[in-house]
């Protein structure tokens, strides 16, 4: 097994939803291997362009771009600035997501268009967007970022779940359609990370489940696995979903 140290030195990545947690940590994780990075955030320009700030601190390059990916208009922008100025993407991050928690008998129709056109629309409007460049890359990867209560279900959650299950049956039906083109896609699943936005109260699936290593996870741990997967060390490794949640949920 090779050093992967720096191994994304002079690859391009786009993490969608990376002004905060989750998705900032996995920004930081692949700009510390030498990518450049493109954070984008839905309308935080703030949130994004201090990302990009502490990447750039550390000595990453990072550039920071709001656009909505449930927009199609949006994403191909998006996609056309980081080209113009980086001139290839070789990563796509899928992480943009809405988390509500609604009971089913009150949830309408626009509570559930709102949590599908952001986690799965835009999850399509991303791949489509950024797969000829892909195709280009010769060594493309597409991690999208799915959920615990996808494989375990919760209360409250219909719409939530059944998007975040949906992310795992999209990245098995993109493993087949791309493998021709040496495009890695895999799916990680996070579980029981810590820290949460201030003022948000715990999910409802986090108080139902517990881990067998009696520690919670940080973002840095989904960024860490998120890094490995876009790197040379995984390249025999597509249409996966891999569990980080300390034990929290063993299934498959």
């Amino acid at each position: 097994m090779t050093d992967d140290t720096r191994a994304l030195t002079g690859r391009v990545a786009i993490v969608t939803g990376a002004g905060r947690n989750i998705g900032a940590a996995i920004a930081r994780a692949l700009a510390a291997a030498g990518a450049a990075v493109v954070v984008n955030a839905r309308a935080n320009a703030t949130e994004a362009e201090a990302v990009a700030r502490d990447i750039e601190a550390a000595g990453g390059v990072a550039l920071p771009l709001t656009a909505d990916v449930g927009d199609a208009d949006a994403v191909h922008r998006m996609i056309e600035a980081a080209v113009a100025r980086f001139g290839r993407i070789d990563i796509l991050v899928n992480n943009a997501a809405l988390r509500r928690e609604r009971p089913f008998d009150t949830m309408t129709y626009a509570d559930w268009r709102e949590i599908m056109r952001v986690t799965l629309d835009g999850a399509f409007h991303c791949v489509k967007a950024c797969l000829p460049y892909l195709k280009r890359s010769g060594a493309g990867a597409i991690v999208n970022i799915g959920g615990l209560s996808a494989h375990t279900g919760s209360k409250d959650r219909a719409h939530v779940v059944t998007a975040k299950a949906g992310i795992v049956g999209f990245t098995r039906a993109l493993a087949h359609d791309l493998a021709a083109e040496n495009i890695t896609v895999n799916c990680v699943s996070p579980g029981l990370i810590g820290n949460r936005p201030a003022g948000m109260p715990e999910p409802q699936h986090h108080l139902r489940h517990d881990t067998i290593t009696g520690v919670r996870g940080v973002p840095n741990d989904i960024g860490a696995i998120v890094r490995f997967l876009c790197g040379p060390c995984a390249r025999y490794v597509t249409g996966q979903t891999i569990h980080v949640n300390g034990g929290a949920y063993l299934g498959s």
